[in-house]
């Protein structure tokens, strides 16, 4: 279990990933759900409508289990990449 003061940048790094299945998927970041306070990561696919996600970081760091019984993460860095915090000082 993660303590509640872990840092985003631990969790998951901002990057490039693909999917066991092939597309590829930027990572923005992670949060915490309102109610439940469970991390989620957050990202956006990188084809079609370029559509935002969110995935329980559980679920998105797992395993899954192929055909052919062979274990592979769920989803695999590509290319990480430097998450840029907006400038709340601007607001």
């Amino acid at each position: 279990m993660l303590s509640k003061d872990t840092s985003t940048q631990t969790l998951v790094p901002a990057g490039i990933y693909r999917h066991y299945k092939g597309q590829r998927y930027q990572v923005l970041y992670c949060a915490r759900h309102s109610e439940t306070e469970e991390w989620q990561v957050v990202y956006r696919c990188l084809y079609g409508e370029f559509s935002l996600w969110v995935r329980p970081l559980a679920m998105f760091i797992e395993s899954v289990s192929l055909e052919n019984g062979l274990a592979v993460p769920r989803f695999a860095l590509e290319i990480a990449t430097e998450f840029t915090s907006p400038d709340l000082n601007r607001l």
